[in-house]
C-alpha cells in the first residue's frame, strides 16, 4: 500500500468518504486530524471530489507530510499533539459545519480498509497468519472483517508500538481504552485511543494483538531500504520487524502475509530514526 494514491492505504477510505458526501456536506466540506498519511488522503480525496477540506495536525508532523497537505489544497492547522488535535478537530467540524472523515473510526475507513483485505486475499491466497499494522484500529478492522469473510480459518495478528499500544490495552480490558501519553517514532500508529465502532470490529476480526519497540520499526527501516530497495516509514516497517523479530518462530514453515502501509517520510527524519540502527 505504499504505492497506493498518497503514499498510504488512507486513500482508499477518504476516497469513500467524499463520495458518500450529500448535498450541504458537500458544500460545507470537511474535516480530519491525523498524523500526516489520513490528512494527505483527505486533502486528495476532496481535490478529487471538488470539496474543500481542513486537516488539524499536530506540531511535530513531518513537515513534508504537512507541505503536501497544503500542496493538495488543504488548510491546514497545527495543534500540540495528537490528542489536542482530536479536540479541535471537534470545535472546528460543529463551527464550520464541516463533515468529519475520521482516520479510523468511521464506515468509510472501514469499507476501504476491507477492500486492502479482499485484494490481499485474492492475490495471496491460501494464507495462514496475516501481520497488519496497528494505529486507531480501522485498518486492521476493515482487514480482517474482510479476510475471515474469505478465509476464516487465517489468523490475523496485530502490531503495535510499545508506546502507543491502545488496542492492545483495549484488548486486554474488554474495553476501548484512552492512552496517557503516545510516545513512538511511529507517528502514523501513534492514535490516542481506541474508539468504539473500529474496537468492536477488530475484536471480533483479528486474533492477537502484540507491541513492538520502537528500535525493531528503525531496525527493519533500514532492512527495507537495503534488500528491498524501499524507503518507508516506521508504521510500515511494523508488520515485517514483528515477522522477523517476535513472530518469527511462530510464523516459521507457514505462509505469511504483512502489509507495508505507507512511506511518508522525509530523509531528514529517516535518517534521524534509523541513526542508531
Amino acid at each position: 500500500e505504499l504505492f497506493q494514491h498518497t503514499g498510504s492505504f488512507k486513500a482508499r477510505g477518504a476516497l469513500l468518504g467524499v463520495d458518500w458526501l450529500e448535498g450541504e456536506q458537500a458544500k460545507s466540506g470537511v474535516a480530519t486530524f491525523s498524523g500526516g498519511n489520513h490528512a494527505l488522503a483527505v486533502a486528495w480525496a476532496s481535490r478529487q471530489g471538488g470539496v474543500s477540506a481542513k486537516v488539524i495536525m499536530p506540531k511535530a508532523a513531518d513537515p513534508l507530510r504537512i507541505q503536501g497537505c497544503q500542496e493538495l489544497g488543504a488548510d491546514v492547522v497545527l495543534a500540540e499533539d495528537i490528542a489536542a488535535a482530536a479536540v479541535l478537530l471537534e470545535e472546528v467540524a460543529r463551527q464550520e459545519g464541516r463533515k468529519i472523515l475520521h482516520p479510523f473510526n468511521d464506515l468509510n475507513m472501514a469499507f476501504g480498509a476491507a477492500t486492502c483485505g479482499a485484494e490481499f486475499i485474492e492475490d495471496a491466497a491460501e494464507l495462514e497468519i496475516v501481520v497488519l499494522p496497528v494505529g486507531g484500529g480501522g485498518l486492521i478492522a476493515g482487514m480482517a472483517a474482510a479476510i475471515k469473510q474469505a478465509s476464516p480459518q487465517t489468523k490475523i495478528i496485530g502490531v503495535e508500538p510499545k508506546g502507543a499500544n491502545s488496542l492492545q490495552q483495549s484488548f486486554a480490558s474488554g474495553q476501548p481504552q484512552a492512552l496517557a501519553e503516545v510516545k513512538t517514532i511511529a507517528d502514523s500508529l501513534g492514535a490516542p485511543s481506541a474508539l468504539r465502532e473500529s474496537f468492536e470490529l477488530a475484536r471480533a476480526y483479528v486474533d492477537e494483538v502484540i507491541a513492538i519497540d520502537d528500535q525493531v520499526m528503525a531496525d527493519t527501516m533500514l532492512q527495507m531500504r537495503d534488500r528491498l530497495n524501499l524507503f518507508v516509514e516506521p508504521a510500515c516497517a511494523a508488520s515485517l520487524g514483528a515477522a522477523l523479530g517476535p513472530l518469527q518462530s511462530e510464523l516459521k514453515g507457514r505462509r505469511a502475509g504483512v502489509l507495508a502501509c505507507g512511506a511518508n517520510i522525509s530523509a531528514e527524519r529517516f535518517h534521524h530514526y534509523t541513526a542508531s540502527s
